[in-house]
């Protein structure tokens, strides 16, 4: 059992929702170094070498994460769902989503706010890739890509230097 350490006090109404980008790294183990205690990323594993980054133009791109925990049993399992909208359809997207579906690659999300959250740092992100065209002119073309993970805690924020690194590799 834990105990808590501290409280929360009333926060600036001036955030935004939503996400701007998000980074997709091929899985491998240990992404990140996280801190027990804070739950910060303050560290990118040396043997990443490439980062690929996914621009978010719209509102329909989403990361949400439930937590439930079992006092009977004692443990806690974090679901990551992030939902992504992503317009156009396209012969190289259609290609790079095979591989992406077949693969468990992390993510990391860069919110609206400049706040970035890893996922599916334990054992990567299963993907479910959902393309459509739509029936009128107006519908929405292009991909609904869901990336899911579990994991223990909730995801951890990167620190300044680890921003700095990531971005370094894109």
């Amino acid at each position: 059992m834990a105990d808590l350490t501290t409280g929360r006090g009333r926060k600036c109404p001036e955030t935004l929702g939503g996400n701007s980008a998000v980074y997709l790294i091929n899985y491998i183990e240990n992404p990140f170094t996280v801190s027990a205690t804070t739950n910060e990323a303050t560290a990118i594993n040396g043997s990443i070498t490439e980062v690929f980054k996914y621009i978010l133009d719209n509102d329909g791109n989403t990361l949400a994460q439930s937590m439930p925990g079992d006092i009977q049993t004692g443990t806690r399992v974090n679901t990551q769902t992030l939902t992504l909208t992503l317009t156009e359809m396209s012969v190289s997207d259609s290609a790079e989503f095979n591989l992406l579906a077949a693969s468990c690659a992390h993510v990391v999300v860069k919110t609206r706010n400049n706040k970035y959250i890893a996922c599916g740092i334990t054992d990567g992100m299963t993907w479910q890739i959902d393309p459509a065209t739509g029936g009128a002119q107006a519908d929405f073309n292009g991909y609904t890509v869901t990336g899911t993970a579990r994991e223990n805690k909730l995801a951890p924020y990167l620190d300044s230097a680890t921003i700095a690194a990531l971005e370094a590799l894109v």
